[in-house]
């Protein structure tokens, strides 16, 4: 026990700037509290003491912030950092060496007992604050969750995910050997925003070629009264036209 307690102190020193030693770390950290009253309750859940185990649980609550069902599995040298929010659920489990922040959710998205309701994180998996992770599948080995995200299905391992819905923004390959404190990926773009920005230039580059080969731009811009069309732009109007005709 006192080889595990060593080992979770140590990967927060490692993980966190602003611990500085092993009694700040032992005495003022709710995220290493809450999970060894977890293994307190889950030891009495294992042995069928169901309501002593809940008691438990809702008493590590009450001291540390942090809600963790009896029934989750934690594993070895997780770090729950601030950790005032964190819900984690009764089918959920939390692989070696994860890092979960304040407000993150492992929730479940069905009613039906006895199922896979809450997911799975595997190793090393960064789950940034506020973040919701919502049902039974597996967020991958090394895989990210950026605040605030939303995340409904499946993630790959060493993937990012950020947004509601959650959508990748960094794959495996393009994942360097870094720990990101919050799951924050620098020097990415949204693919969405990416997309529409894409569409506008497209758009704009349209409305220079209509606009350029069309002679008799006064006749054709006719056709579409401006009550119609109120955009100012004169490619747009063309480009309206166009489609009527064809």
């Amino acid at each position: 026990m006192f080889r595990t307690l060593r080992s979770d102190i140590a990967c927060i020193l490692e993980r966190d700037p602003a611990a500085r030693g092993t009694l700040e770390v032992l005495f003022c950290y709710p995220g290493l509290h809450a999970i060894y009253i977890h293994k307190l309750a889950r030891w009495l859940w294992l042995r069928r003491l169901y309501w002593l185990g809940r008691f438990t649980s809702h008493v590590g609550r009450f001291l540390t912030g942090i809600e963790i069902h009896p029934c989750a599995r934690i594993g070895s040298c997780v770090f729950i950092d601030h950790g005032m929010g964190v819900v984690i659920g009764e089918t959920a489990e939390v692989g070696d060496g994860c890092t979960i922040y304040q407000g993150v959710t492992l929730g479940g998205t069905s009613l039906y007992r006895g199922t896979k309701r809450h997911p799975t994180l595997a190793a090393g998996v960064v789950v940034g604050a506020g973040a919701k992770v919502l049902g039974g599948f597996t967020v991958g080995e090394g895989a990210r969750v950026g605040s605030n995200a939303v995340v409904v299905k499946e993630v790959p391992a060493g993937a990012t995910v950020v947004g509601i819905p959650g959508r990748i923004v960094e794959d495996q390959g393009a994942k360097s050997e870094r720990f990101n404190a919050y799951a924050v990926v620098l020097e990415h773009d949204d693919p969405y925003a990416k997309a529409i920005q894409q569409l506008v230039e497209h758009s704009q580059e349209l409305e220079r070629t209509l606009a350029s080969g069309l002679s008799n731009k006064t006749v054709v811009t006719c056709c579409i009264p401006k009550v119609l069309c109120p955009t100012k732009s004169v490619g747009f109007r063309v480009y309206l036209t166009a489609l009527i005709r064809y």
